[in-house]
């Protein structure tokens, strides 16, 4: 299984990388209810995706379910767990502990998913000291120093948008090299930088679009 996740999670194209959760949550969920077997039909069904397009993204990671059997629920489960690298740790810290970034340092359920937050960093000396859930919150002063005790490669960033691209280029001075960015700023980095755009804001202007549609076809 880890060669299958070796070999294979660099040319997977990302709409397959997204849905690969989807999947897994769904597996997990049958798999708690002692499911055996599910069939691409019935994933199809209750994840609202082509079966088609299932039985693709699956064959990408060398999975083929059994003729008028479907999927085996714990090698399915096995399998996409191994990929997705959900069960290695990665240490990360997070930038900007204001509302969103505190939020985060609480979810306790990004850890079941790999994401070890060690640490956070602020410039407000209000809650510089303190502990959130445990983690401690450093000045942003003190990232130079501390970055490679911590072992973190993975910053998540949750600062005003105004100052997103200095964040990101002085994360990747201090040797990180992923960022989760939380910000509607779309920050430039080197290719060789693996950055995650998470916009909450995108996602809200989507959604009310969609609704206004909605309202107009009602009348």
């Amino acid at each position: 299984m880890t060669n299958i996740r070796n070999n294979t999670r660099e040319i997977l194209p990302e709409p397959t990388l997204r849905r690969l959760p989807w999947y897994l949550a769904y597996v997990n969920m049958l798999s708690l209810r002692n499911v055996e077997f599910v069939s691409s039909t019935q994933i199809a069904k209750d994840l609202n995706v082509d079966a088609s397009q299932i039985a693709k993204d699956l064959s990408c990671l060398n999975i083929k379910g059994k003729t008028r059997i479907g999927y085996e629920v714990k090698i399915l489960e096995c399998v996409l767990q191994d990929f997705l690298g959900f069960k290695e740790v990665h240490n990360a810290i997070i930038i900007g502990v204001g509302s969103l970034g505190g939020a985060l340092m609480q979810d306790s359920g990004l850890s079941r998913y790999g994401l070890n937050i060690v640490a956070g960093f602020d410039i407000n000396t209000s809650i510089i000291g303190n502990k959130i859930c445990g983690i401690p919150i450093y000045n942003i002063s003190d990232l130079e120093h501390k970055r490679k005790s911590l072992n973190a490669e993975i910053a998540i960033i949750a600062v005003p948008v105004d100052q997103a691209q200095n964040i990101a280029d002085l994360m990747v001075a201090n040797g990180i090299k992923a960022l989760w960015n939380f910000t509607p700023s779309r920050i430039k980095l080197s290719d060789n930088i693996v950055v995650q755009n998470t916009s909450i804001y995108s996602h809200l202007a989507v959604m009310y679009n969609r609704l206004e549609i909605q309202k107009h076809q009602l009348k």
